[in-house]
């Protein structure tokens, strides 16, 4: 039996702790205290949840959190709302740079997409003739 929680498939061979983590907007520590409120112990597997469990565990994520598709609308309209008042956080956004006062002169390589360009590189050697 594959237990459904907001739109997502939890694998069945996982420890429930670990499974339910798989959902946008639940950590490990968000799963741990959803497991002890409705006391299912967060050793068992997936497929081991009976129907009761695992109705219990939907509608508490479903109606107490906020997971998924919600999530991910609340935060690009958080994003949307500092763009659009132009401040810093929102210009960092907008030019796809690193938002939380990271250095830039090395080591974000990742946000820039690995762009490795160094000083020396495509200059003509001393000795060569122009």
């Amino acid at each position: 039996m594959a237990v459904r929680i907001a739109g997502v498939n939890l694998p069945n061979n996982k420890r429930v702790e670990i499974a339910i983590t798989y959902i946008y907007g639940i950590g490990r520590s968000l799963a741990g205290k959803i497991l002890a409120d409705l006391k299912i112990d967060p050793n068992i597997r997936v497929n081991n949840l009976s129907d009761d469990q695992a109705n219990a565990l939907r509608v508490k994520i479903e109606k107490n959190f906020p997971v998924e598709g919600e999530l991910r609308r609340e935060v690009v309209s958080n994003i949307k709302r500092l763009k659009d008042i132009k401040c810093y956080r929102g210009n960092r956004h907008a030019k796809n740079l690193p938002v939380r006062g990271q250095r830039t002169k090395t080591n974000n390589r990742t946000v820039r997409g690995n762009v490795r360009r160094t000083t020396g590189s495509g200059r003509k050697d001393a000795g060569q003739k122009t």
